[in-house]
């Protein structure tokens, strides 16, 4: 990942499965996660899409700051910062959307905005598998019906 081109940098997280025939070549950036090399966010959504798959833009920004300049290690140390926020979604590509450097008192400091993405076959949005498995499962409706109610009448 270069230092002067952040904005639009993909992450793609270990294992996450892409369309046969796609190589998108990478590099290690964080445990677990690897950056495409040489593409953004919109030239690896087309890529995806001439596979007949679909890559996901999710709303919802996290930001987050870090001290120092702009650069690999500044963006390793926010992304670390900020994967807590997004781990729990459970989904398997990040996009940098925003990078902002500036300055308070000679101090560096670097702002970045990430969005969650996602690489999938299926046509609707469904989050890993481990994701799925940790959403509670609903009563069974005969359940639900069995309990007792009370109704409550008040009159005037």
């Amino acid at each position: 990942m270069s230092a002067n081109n952040s904005y639009g940098t993909i992450l793609i997280r270990d294992n996450t499965p892409l369309p046969a025939g796609l190589a998108v070549e990478s590099e290690f950036f964080l445990p677990g996660w690897r950056v495409a090399r040489n593409l953004d966010g919109y030239e690896l959504a087309r890529k995806i899409e001439d596979a007949k798959w679909n890559y996901f833009y999710l709303a919802g920004v996290t930001r987050t700051m870090v001290l120092g300049r702009e650069g690999p290690e500044t963006m390793r140390r926010a992304v670390r910062r900020a994967l807590p926020r997004l781990d729990w979604l459970k989904f398997n590509s990040l996009e940098i959307t925003t990078v902002v450097s500036k300055r308070f008192l000679g101090i560096p400091f670097t702002s970045v905005a990430i969005h969650s993405r996602h690489i999938q076959q299926a046509i609707g949005l469904v989050p890993t598998k481990e994701f799925v498995l940790s959403i509670p499962a609903a009563a069974p409706i005969g359940e639900a019906l069995t309990k007792p109610r009370v109704a409550l009448n008040t009159s005037s």
